[in-house]
This record gives structure tokens, sequence and C-alpha cells, in this order.
């Protein structure tokens, strides 16, 4: 088995989460804060490493109606150039309402404003890769 890990890719920052070794559970694990393209790309790198990631799930930002829009081609993007600097399966998940959803788990558990914007991002990418996972283990059965 191997670990997965998903990338929320945002304008200002990357949430990022990975799955344990079976692929049952999904953890968040840090924010990176977007700087230049080579230092993300390095960062993310680092974290495949890190986590010995075999796969790495980007959020697609859909419109409501399933359309893409300028956010989903800029995730686009950013897939083909890291297909260009990492060498493993990267896939695309469809990431509609997760970070409202983070929002509203953040808002039950009291989180303040500012407590809120340091880890939206990395609880998004959880909720992205924990749909993602469970997914595929319904097609698994």
């Amino acid at each position: 088995m191997m670990r997965i890990l998903c990338l929320d890719i945002g304008e200002k920052r990357i949430g990022v989460a990975v799955s344990d070794e079976l692929g049952l559970t999904a953890q968040g694990v840090s924010v990176i804060n977007r700087n230049t393209l080579s230092k993300d790309l390095k960062q993310i790198k680092e974290l495949v490493e890190k986590f010995q990631a075999g796969k790495v799930i980007l959020g697609l930002p859909k419109n409501m109606d399933g359309s893409l829009g300028k956010k989903a081609r800029e995730v686009m993007d950013f897939k083909e150039t890291l297909e260009k600097h990492l060498d493993l399966e990267i896939k695309m998940w469809d990431e509609r309402l997760t970070t409202m959803e983070a929002e509203k788990t953040l808002l039950k558990a009291d989180v303040s404003r500012s407590g809120r914007k340091k880890v939206i991002d990395k609880l998004a990418a959880t909720l992205i890769l924990n749909n993602y996972l469970q997914y595929h283990g319904i097609q698994n059965e």
C-alpha cells in the first residue's frame, strides 16, 4: 500500500493532507504559504518524499453546475507543472463545497476567525482526501 498526498491549491495557501498507508484515513499535515512557483514545487516535492506518497490528489474547484471556471483551469495548469516535476500519478478530485464544509466545521468548534484562516486550507485538503478515499473504498468493496 501507499500513502496519498492531497493538495488544496489556493491563491495564497496550499492545504496539505496525507492518507495512512492503507488508504483508510486522511490527516491534515500542513499549509504551504504560496511563494514562487519553484519554492512551492520544492516544498511539495519535500512532502512527497517525507510521507513517501505514491500518488497526489489535487482538489478541482468546479462550479456548482459542474463546469470549469478560471480557478479550475489554474489548478489544471498547476497539475501539468507538477507532472513535469514529480514522477508519480497525479489525479484531480471534485472539491465542490469542501471549503464551505471546513468553514462550518470550524465555526461549530468555535474557532476564531484568525484561527480559521490558519487551518481552513489544511482541513479542506483533509475533507477532499477523505471524500476520495471513501469513494475508492466503496469502489473496491
